[in-house]
């Protein structure tokens, strides 16, 4: 969700975290590789050029957008927590790379409230079409 937003180094500098994120409790589930696949399809830019692999440390990935404006610092949040909250299961582990991010990206208790309700509309939205299309 907005990642076109970002520039090209940004968009695989993301999916190096998105990467991180679904392997961070084992193998990627099917939820997790169809919205990665998605995220990959937005990333149009950079979709020939990427391999399904981390480029660099996540440690200098975070640093990377640590050094980035605010915009992408959230850009990049938002569809980390899309990511988490799209296999409706809860993970320890996601849930505390994610506090990670936040607070590495400075990201208020208030903007991360904002953002989560973004992921949450989405789905409200994207439930009450498919409730609409097969009724």
């Amino acid at each position: 969700m907005f990642l076109s937003l970002l520039n090209k180094k940004e968009m695989l500098k993301f999916l190096d975290l998105a990467i991180y994120m679904v392997d961070i409790d084992g193998e990627p589930n099917d939820v997790e590789k169809r919205i990665l696949t998605k995220m990959i399809a937005e990333l149009d830019a950079v979709r020939e050029e990427y391999s399904f692999r981390l480029t660099d440390t996540i440690e200098n990935t975070i640093t990377f957008f640590q050094n980035s404006n605010q915009v992408v610092k959230n850009v990049v949040y938002l569809n980390l927590v899309t990511i988490s909250m799209e296999d409706d299961l809860y993970n320890t582990s996601e849930l505390l790379f994610l506090e990670e991010i936040q607070k590495k990206f400075e990201i208020s208790a208030e903007k991360r409230r904002e953002l989560i309700s973004i992921v949450y509309a989405e789905r409200d939205l994207r439930e009450k079409a498919i409730r609409i299309i097969k009724n």
